[in-house]
C-alpha cells in the first residue's frame, strides 16, 4: 500500500476562481499566474485546465514557460522577470515569449540584440515594469518614460504594456495603493499605453485596478488574499486539499513528552496520534502546538515537534479514532490561512513549499495529460 499523504487538486474549484476573477471587469482580460509550478498545484494540470478560459498565462522564468509549451499550450506567456542573461533572448523570440523588462541593464542587452541580429517588425510584445513604491523591481517613475521611449524606438518591439506591483494591495485600508495606482495611471496618460497592475486582492479589493490584464495568482488557488472576511475572498473555493492518514494511535498517561525535544506534555491521559506527513513532505516545522487538523472530520490539533515524516496530534477531541482514519493537514473546512497563521507564515508559502514526494491527485480534469 502506498504512503496516503496526498494533495487531491480539485481542477473545477481553479476554473471557478479564475471565472471570479474575471467577473470583477467587464472590459479586462485575466491573466493566469502559474509560476512555482502554479503555486504547488502542477502548472501543467493547472494551465491546460484553464485553457479554454485563459487567454495568456505567467511565469517566472523561461523554464517554466518551456515546460508549458511543451505540454501544448499556445497562448502567450509572460515572463515576470523578464530574463535574467541575454543568451535567453534567441529561444523568446523564436517562442513569442513576453518578457518583462525591469531594469536598464536588460533594455541595454535587448537593444544590443537587436542591433545584431534583424528581426520582423512588430515581432515581440514586451512590458514595462516601473518601481511605483515597492522597490523590488522596475525602473524609478523619473526613469521609466525615457525606458518606454527606448523599447518603443527598436522596430522588433510591438506592444508595450506598463506595469507594476502593488506593495500592501490586500490591506484595504492601507493608502499606499491608490498612491501607487496613481503614479501608475499618470504615466499611462504620459505615454498612451495599456497597464496591468492587478494582483489577486487588487483584482478581488480594489476596482480602480482592474484595468488592462488583471493576474490573479494565489486567489485562482482558493486562498484569499485578505487576512478578515471578504465577500470576494469568501467566495473562493478550495483547489488543494492535503490529507494524509493516522498511523499509529496510543494512550499516553499525564506527564509524558511527546516528540523532538519532548515540547508537548500531556496533562492528562491523552491519546495521541501519529499522521504520515512531516517537514519532508514541505509540512512547516514550525508548526505550533495547537495548530489544527481534521481527523475524520472533527478538529484536532497538533502535539508536538513536526518531523520530517511524521507530526502527532492530540486526539482529545476525537477519542474514537483509529490507525486508518482521513486526516486533513489543510482543505475544505480547514483553510489554509488558518494553518499558515499557526506556522507565523502565510498560504502562499505552505503551498509552494509542498515537495514532489506528495502525490498530486486530480478530480475534474478536463485533460487526460499525465504528469
Amino acid at each position: 500500500m502506498a504512503r496516503p499523504l496526498v494533495a487531491e487538486i480539485n481542477l473545477a474549484a481553479l476554473r471557478h476562481n479564475y471565472q471570479l476573477a474575471l467577473s470583477q471587469s467587464a472590459t479586462a482580460s485575466a491573466l493566469a499566474v502559474v509560476k512555482a509550478d502554479a503555486y504547488g498545484h502542477g502548472a501543467v494540470k493547472v494551465a491546460l485546465n484553464l485553457a479554454d478560459l485563459a487567454p495568456a498565462f505567467a511565469v517566472a522564468s523561461i523554464e517554466e514557460a518551456e515546460a508549458l509549451v511543451a505540454a501544448g499550450i499556445t497562448q502567450p506567456i509572460t515572463l515576470l522577470e523578464g530574463f535574467f542573461d541575454a543568451s535567453e533572448l534567441p529561444i523568446i523570440f523564436a517562442r513569442s515569449y513576453q518578457p518583462l523588462i525591469h531594469s536598464q541593464w536588460q533594455l541595454d542587452e535587448l537593444t544590443n540584440y537587436l542591433a545584431k541580429h534583424k528581426l520582423p517588425a512588430a515581432s515581440l510584445n514586451v512590458w514595462l515594469k516601473v518601481d511605483t513604491g515597492m522597490h523590488r523591481l522596475g525602473f524609478p517613475l523619473e526613469q521609466a518614460a525615457h525606458a518606454y521611449k527606448q523599447l518603443n524606438s527598436l522596430t522588433a518591439i510591438n506592444l508595450i504594456t506598463l506595469t507594476s506591483h502593488f506593495a500592501c494591495a490586500d490591506d484595504l485600508t492601507n493608502q499606499a495603493t491608490p498612491k501607487q495606482l496613481e503614479q501608475l495611471k499618470s504615466l499611462q496618460q504620459q505615454l498612451n499605453c495599456p497597464i496591468s497592475i492587478a494582483n489577486s486582492p487588487a483584482t478581488l479589493g480594489w476596482p480602480a485596478a482592474q484595468e488592462g490584464y488583471l493576474r490573479p495568482g494565489i486567489m485562482l488557488y482558493g486562498a484569499s488574499p485578505f487576512a478578515a472576511g471578504h465577500n470576494l475572498g469568501d467566495q473562493l473555493k478550495t483547489v488543494m486539499t492535503l490529507k494524509s492518514q493516522l498511523i499509529s494511535v496510543r494512550d499516553l498517561p499525564a506527564g509524558e513528552s511527546v516528540g523532538y525535544g519532548a515540547r508537548f506534555t500531556t496533562k492528562k491521559p491523552t491519546k495521541i496520534g501519529v499522521v504520515a506527513c512531516g517537514y519532508g513532505d514541505g509540512y512547516p516545522r514550525q508548526a505550533k502546538d495547537g495548530t489544527p487538523l481534521l481527523v475524520n472530520g472533527i478538529k484536532c490539533h497538533l502535539a508536538g515537534r513536526v518531523s520530517m515524516d511524521m507530526l502527532m496530534v492530540d486526539l482529545t477531541n476525537n477519542p474514537s479514532a483509529q490507525v486508518g482514519d482521513e486526516v486533513i493537514l489543510w482543505g475544505e473546512n480547514l483553510s489554509v490561512n488558518e494553518v499558515a497563521g499557526y506556522c507565523d507564515t502565510i498560504s502562499y508559502t505552505l503551498l509552494t513549499c509542498l515537495l514532489p514526494r506528495v502525490k498530486r491527485q486530480y478530480i475534474n480534469d478536463l485533460t487526460q495529460v499525465k504528469e
